[in-house]
């Protein structure tokens, strides 16, 4: 995940209310526009970019729910 895309989410995420999301609410009405595996791919590099402490205010609850991987969003 590139500096850019970092950037990108950071922001999203800011507009965001506390509280749980899956990665797509996140990355944006695109999403639906992606193959799988490039959702994956993306996907993935968030779960590693989140854990490596990118995503300051993001915590990774290691569930998952309704098919998809949990966060939740403490806020800045």
């Amino acid at each position: 995940m590139d500096d850019k895309e970092i950037t990108r989410l950071q922001k999203r995420l800011a507009r965001r209310p506390p509280g749980p999301f899956h990665f797509p609410d996140v990355y944006g009405p695109d999403w639906d526009q992606l193959y799988i595996g490039d959702k994956v791919r993306k996907g993935r590099a968030f779960l590693e970019a989140v854990h490596a402490g990118k995503f300051p205010g993001v915590e990774d609850t290691g569930e998952k729910q309704d098919g998809g991987h949990l966060y939740r969003w403490c806020g800045e």
